[in-house]
């Protein structure tokens, strides 16, 4: 009773700002509302009492809290609670005139995941017009596939104007290759621009290389780039969740806890933490776990493509082959040039027989993102679970491995198609040639097991010992050795009693079970990374 109404705006606004903060959202949106309709009936009695001239009344009107700014944290707090409907509606009913950067930014991105793409350029465009050099807005135009010259030309002016600032039309050239899955082009691109000394080790130009050089299938570089960025930057949480991932996949699971762990320490608030303990558990083959953690990265973060991976790959492992789905056609919408997103779907469809499906899906990524090693290895992949399409399966690994004969994946599954025919010495050719400049678990694995099925098992149990030294935590690769290790001691056991027949003991030895089967070591089980 004692304030007056233009102080009684102001404490609705500071106590819904404190109840924000400690992140009662709800209750917020509430007292915003409740000094909104305080602002209202302000406005009202300051039209029908005209000013006094009073000089106090003039500086308090002027700090009294924006009511655009109240409106926007009435939208944030609306993103907070998942209601995105309610947040694109306080922020559309501010007039476009009043309508701030910050206020047309947020527009953008809830249209953008709402998939109103016609609104969102709209308002990233007008991020732009009233700030050129916003990158977020330039990312997300280029995202929308808006052309990379259209974008360049809303910033044009300012990079004239500006000394020092001509490698900005460069690096939008490198993000319009990134959003239309040019992958090489935008490599080559980003790494002119880390040769210049204004941009030369850039941690977030880095951080996009290692990220482009994943997603063309280049895992030693990418964590190469991945670790340069982590060195510059020790706080870096942006892309450790793919950097843990790949750690993982090669079963460096000591840095996969130690990376969890360090960036527990910098956030929990993001899903990037969570992610990478995931990867852990889900190496360690604790899918719950997983899925768990994968869950809580996702309410942190529902737009993290690593996280909706990481709980496909759990659900899928678990037999929930529906619910996987779901997870990965996620991914997918959020990530159309992603091909790993595809790999987890496909692989979904195979698990659950549905052949058609996969091969639909595999033909349209071989359309929609061209034909590289990566996308002709998928669609053979495919092909080899039908008897019918097995010869095209051959020509579509042949291509593959003409373009990148180091493409691990299409190494595997050639591997695959040649044990099924029993070529193992091609296979062992193919193998020591893949191995030559690379040393991979997978693949001394496969060449252990080609190995055992042409009489070598001195060079197996090698090739077997240096995948587990690459992966200790490979099973496959231990049956593989102690399969060999029983091989050989029954040899030892028939030895000595052929020693005690010649003695005249008269005990007969036992030579049951000394030979090997072949056809037990040639098969190989399709092989995937986690998606």
């Amino acid at each position: 009773e004692l304030f007056s109404p233009s102080q009684k705006y102001q404490l609705l606004v500071y106590h819904a700002d404190s109840l924000f903060h400690d992140k009662e959202y709800r209750n917020a949106v509430s007292k915003y509302t409740m000094a909104l309709q305080q602002k209202k009936a302000l406005s009202k009695t300051s039209k029908v009492r005209p000013s006094t001239g009073n000089a106090t009344s003039t500086p308090q009107s002027q700090c009294l809290p924006s009511e655009i700014e109240v409106k926007y944290k009435m939208a944030e707090c609306y993103t907070m609670l998942k209601q995105d409907k309610d947040a694109i509606a306080i922020l559309d009913g501010i007039p476009s005139r009043q309508r701030t950067p910050k206020i047309n930014m947020m527009l953008a991105n809830l249209y953008k995941k709402a998939g109103q793409e016609r609104s969102s350029v709209t308002s990233y465009k007008e991020v732009l017009r009233q700030c050129p050099l916003a990158l977020d807005a330039i990312l997300g135009l280029l995202s929308l596939s808006v052309k990379g010259a259209e974008v360049a030309s809303m910033t044009i002016n300012i990079i004239q104007s500006i000394p020092n600032l001509d490698w900005l039309s460069v690096w939008i050239k490198a993000y319009a290759f990134v959003h239309t899955g040019d992958n090489t082009r935008a490599i080559n691109t980003i790494c002119s621009l880390e040769k210049k000394s204004l941009l030369r080790d850039n941690v977030d130009l880095l951080g996009s290389l290692a990220d482009l050089y994943f997603r063309a299938g280049d895992s030693k570089n990418s964590i190469l780039k991945f670790e340069q960025a982590q060195m510059l930057d020790p706080y870096l949480i942006k892309g450790m969740d793919v950097y843990g991932y790949l750690l993982a996949r090669e079963g460096r699971l000591e840095d996969v806890e130690n990376l969890g762990c360090r960036l527990f320490n910098i956030s929990d608030q993001h899903a990037e933490p969570w992610v990478v303990s995931g990867c852990h558990s889900f190496y360690s083959k604790r899918y719950s776990r997983a899925l768990y953690l994968g869950a809580k990265a996702i309410q942190l973060n529902s737009n993290s493509v690593q996280a909706l991976l990481l709980k496909g790959a759990a659900l899928r492992n678990m037999g929930r082959v529906q619910e996987a789905i779901i997870h990965f056609r996620e991914a997918i919408r959020l990530a159309p040039c992603r091909l790993d997103c595809y790999e987890g779907l496909i692989e979904c469809y195979l698990a659950s027989n549905s052949i058609r499906e996969a091969m639909v899906m595999a033909n349209n990524v071989y359309k929609t993102l061209g034909a590289n090693a990566q996308t002709l290895t998928l669609l053979a992949t495919v092909c080899l679970e039908d008897p019918v399409t097995q010869e095209k399966a051959k020509t579509l690994l042949d291509k593959a491995l003409t373009q990148r004969p180091d493409y691990i994946k299409a190494v595997v599954k050639k591997a695959e198609l040649l044990s099924r025919e029993q070529k193992y010495e091609d296979g062992i050719a193919l193998l020591r040639n893949a191995l030559a400049n690379q040393s991979d678990c997978v693949l001394h694995r496969i060449l252990g097991d080609f190995l055992v099925a042409v009489n070598e098992y001195q060079e197996a149990m090698d090739q077997y010992s240096i995948a587990l030294s690459l992966d200790p935590n490979d099973q496959k690769s231990l049956e593989g050795l102690q399969k060999m290790e029983k091989e050989e001691s029954p040899t030892d056991a028939t030895q000595e009693e052929d020693v005690d027949d010649m003695e005249g003991s008269g005990e007969e030895g036992d030579l049951e079970g000394s030979d090997s089967e072949a056809a037990q070591w040639a098969d190989q089980e399709q092989w995937f990374g986690m998606q």
